[in-house]
């Protein structure tokens, strides 16, 4: 059975990733891409759809992790009644191909390894076909399935079961390397690795990307600061720019139910968020390949505009249920794909100009080709604006007049108007503002509740939202607009449960789905922004705080938490939870900078 998530550790190279477990388990590996099939697919079933174990054979041994310093190097030092063994886990960077090495260093004593790998192609569906040369030093076993294919270099394993294991030694002093490489199966194998020199290029990669930034956070939560944002990168794809919103698919947000989707893809709506807080940081340059990523993606007939693209700007990102895993632990069905990309989501505009605006701020200008985009998204946001939508929380169920959405429309004219007015750019600005400010009336009108004076979820609707709390963030209110603080009193009584926030009232039918989801970290964090933001320090250090506890041993935070069972939910990392945190502690230095 897989492992709890947070007892999950990240690899990567900036092309894909993978999960190892602390039993020294790597249970998913998708290859070549982030959004490729898995070859390791436990994951979301049990060991027969692919996994890759190495860790003592004493059953009393105990392990320790960290990551070696900057990146994703994870280092497990194992502790056995024999002698003491560290194993590094790491993705080397900067050679334009896909490695996985696991590398084990004797320290005392001698310490007995097993290894045990079973190779499932696409999803757990396809058993390779296996071959072994114990000519070669070190032996290389070769699995091969249709276009695809990895080598294995390291100790001999004996094949059995459509399984290859083994066990092997080291003692005080020595070093074994295990290296799978990827390859398209028609080419030729590649060369072996210099393992030395791949794990000092990759520390040496992964420290110079994070000297290019700037962190001035509280040293509270510098730590965790530094590896959301490392974890930003690691998501973001080398060759395209394109950030994974997480690295796995089909983690549950409800333990054993059907909330599962692919997160592999990316999201416009991040745009935003991500630009300000690259911008923010001073990676001007990582904030620059983000905005052309988006420019590509959204390049064609604005009707055509999606929420979200593969990793590439793929447009067809097809759903579909998976037959061949069960599901983690259970949680079924597995899908991979994402329905979402064919709905209407009237925020998606705002969020885009929200974006560009963010990266004019940070002096990154427009061409012709860019602006002309953007007054394109606006004359169709024109004729758009109005109509029901799906919404941020791409909910399944009846299309709404969403409150978050109209007020991203607001924001869209609202940054076309600064362009104008501020940057110089050319542009019916007047238009623009008189269709801002008919947004406003309509807001103001008929999304906010008479009787409690807060923002509601959708045009007549009784509940709040978590998405309301980015009003303030996009300035339609100050954070200490009466309005936007009843919004807050009525989320801290209607979302907030055990000291985390819900993104809606699950079961109140608007999502489509069964009740019964856990509380959405970003959202949290979000909240200690407008705690920050409002005077309410202390709750906002309080929030903060909370949600830092709920990150791994290695710093790394899911989509969900379940405060109850104690437990991450979701897909992770996940990217909006990094980002959100990393603002959340910004907005804190902010206002602790003014008191």
């Amino acid at each position: 059975m897989s492992q709890a998530i947070e007892d999950y550790a990240l690899i990567g190279d900036c092309f894909t990733a993978g999960l190892v477990g602390a039993d020294g388990c790597l249970d998913w590996l998708c290859l070549p891409r982030f959004d490729s099939p898995s070859v390791f697919g436990s994951l979301l079933g049990d060991e027969d759809d692919g996994r890759w174990l190495l860790a003592p054979t004493a059953a009393d041994a105990a392990s320790k992790r960290r990551y070696d310093g900057a990146g994703f190097t994870l280092v497990t030092h194992w502790t056995t009644p024999t002698g003491e063994v560290e194993v590094v886990d790491v993705m080397p960077i900067g050679r334009g191909r896909v490695d996985v090495v696991r590398r084990v260093r004797g320290l005392t004593g001698s310490v007995e390894l097993r290894q045990e790998i079973r190779f499932r192609f696409d999803y757990g569906a396809t058993v390779p076909w296996v071959s072994q040369n114990r000519d070669r030093d070190p032996v290389e076993l070769v699995a091969i399935a249709g276009p695809n294919a990895v080598v294995l270099r390291g100790p001999a394993v004996r094949g059995h079961d459509h399984q290859h294991s083994g066990t092997f030694t080291v003692s005080a002093g020595e070093t074994v390397d295990l290296v799978l490489t990827w390859f398209p199966s028609h080419r030729a194998l590649p060369e072996a690795l210099d393992v030395d020199a791949a794990l000092a290029r990759t520390s040496t990669w992964w420290q110079g990307w994070l000297d290019r930034g700037t962190h001035d956070d509280d040293p509270r939560y510098q730590e965790l600061v530094l590896r959301s944002l490392l974890v930003l990168r690691a998501l973001t794809h080398e060759s395209t720019g394109g950030i994974a919103a997480a690295a796995t698919t089909s983690l549950p947000e409800q333990f054993g139910g059907g909330r599962n989707w692919d997160y592999r893809f990316v999201w416009l709506r991040d745009a935003a968020l991500t630009i300000h807080v690259l911008a923010r940081h001073d990676f001007e340059d990582e904030a620059d390949r983000w905005r052309q990523w988006m420019l590509r993606a959204i390049a064609g007939d604005p009707a055509d505009l999606q929420i979200m693209y593969g990793l590439g700007g793929e447009r067809w990102l097809p759903e579909r249920e998976l037959t061949s895993l069960a599901g983690y632990q259970g949680a079924s069905p597995v899908r991979v794909g994402n329905a979402a990309s064919e709905q209407f989501q009237a925020d998606v505009i705002g969020e885009v100009m929200l974006a560009f605006s963010a990266a004019r701020d940070a002096g990154l200008e427009d061409n012709a080709v860019s602006w002309g985009l953007q007054r394109a998204l606006l004359g169709h946001l024109e004729k758009v604006w109005a109509v029901p939508d799906q919404g941020i929380w791409e909910i399944r169920g009846e299309a709404r007049a969403f409150t978050h959405s109209r007020a991203m429309s607001w924001a869209a004219f609202d940054r076309g108007v600064e362009a104008v007015e501020k940057h110089g750019l050319h542009g019916p600005a007047r238009r623009w503002a008189e269709l801002r400010d008919s947004i406003r009336r309509t807001i103001d009108e008929n999304h906010v509740d008479k009787a409690t004076g807060a923002f509601v979820q959708y045009a007549g609707a009784v509940h709040v939202d978590a998405a309301l709390l980015q009003l303030p963030q996009i300035g339609f209110c100050e954070p200490d607009d009466p309005r936007m603080l009843a919004t807050v009193a009525q989320i801290e009584a209607e979302l907030v449960h055990d000291g985390f926030v819900d993104r809606y009232v699950s079961g109140s039918g608007v999502d489509g789905l069964p009740a019964g989801e856990n509380p959405f970290t970003a959202c949290s964090l979000w909240l200690a922004e407008q705690y920050a933001r409002s005077g309410r320090r202390d709750d906002a250090v309080a929030l903060i705080d909370r949600v830092a506890g709920i990150a791994n041993d290695l710093g790394l935070l899911s989509e969900e938490y379940d405060p109850v069972a104690k437990r991450q939910a979701g897909n992770t990392p996940q990217a909006l939870s990094h980002l959100a945190f990393v603002r959340a502690v910004d907005a804190l230095s902010d206002a602790e900078m003014t008191r």
